[in-house]
């Protein structure tokens, strides 16, 4: 069978059709994962915000205001080294 070079063209441009839609689905995919991960780690930080503040309201019934403030900054800089420190682990 001859193959002549129209039918080189065709083929090719067959292939990047059926590539383009490939491409385009897995990029919707991924677009809407990566939606739906800054939508949790919003909420994720919110939820972390909620918690120190429900954690100074608690503390500040022992301790002066100012003194339950830097209490909660440091248990929120402790937890922020030590997830630094895991992904510090997990990438080695």
């Amino acid at each position: 069978m001859k193959t002549t070079l129209s039918d080189l063209v065709i083929a090719l441009l067959d292939l990047l059709e059926a590539e383009g839609r490939a491409l385009r689905s897995s990029t919707l995919r991924v677009g809407l994962g990566l939606g739906l991960l800054v939508i949790a780690v919003g909420m994720l930080m919110v939820s972390a915000a909620f918690l120190l503040w429900s954690a100074y309201q608690f503390v500040s019934l022992w301790l002066e205001p100012a003194l339950a403030a830097l209490a909660m900054s440091l248990l929120a800089l402790l937890i922020a080294l030590l997830i630094v420190y895991l992904v510090k682990w997990l990438n080695r």
